[in-house]
């Protein structure tokens, strides 16, 4: 089993930053994809970036240019840095990580971020 315990989120100012950590802890996959997803009230939970065990990074098109996915050397903790943030960016958001062998996923217990003024 793996464990994801994500921190950071907090209220914060439009134009703001905030930087989400994600720990990850257990028997944790050599092989493995983390990602960061966010859930609005009443929205579907969507993915913000993920960070493939490649190297590779993917972000949805709404947060590029203003977030930005990593990862420790180890890849046990992943990153989400908030920049230019915006109030239709207010949601819960979880880490996620996916075995890449085994095709398991693992979620946390999300973190909420609220940008208001």
């Amino acid at each position: 089993q793996v464990q994801l315990v994500e921190s950071g989120g907090r209220l914060v100012q439009p134009g703001g930053s905030l930087r989400l950590s994600c720990a990850a802890s257990g028997s944790i996959p050599s092989r493995n994809d983390m990602a960061w997803y966010r859930q609005a009230p009443g929205k579907e939970r969507e993915l913000v970036a993920r960070s493939f065990s490649s190297g590779t990074t993917t972000y949805a098109d709404y947060v590029k240019d203003r977030f930005t996915i990593s990862r420790d050397n180890a890849k046990i903790t992943a990153f989400l840095q908030m920049n230019s943030l915006k109030p239709e960016d207010t949601a819960v958001y979880y880490c996620n990580l996916v075995d890449v062998n085994r095709k398991d996923a693992y979620w946390g217990q999300g973190t909420q971020v609220t940008v208001s003024s």
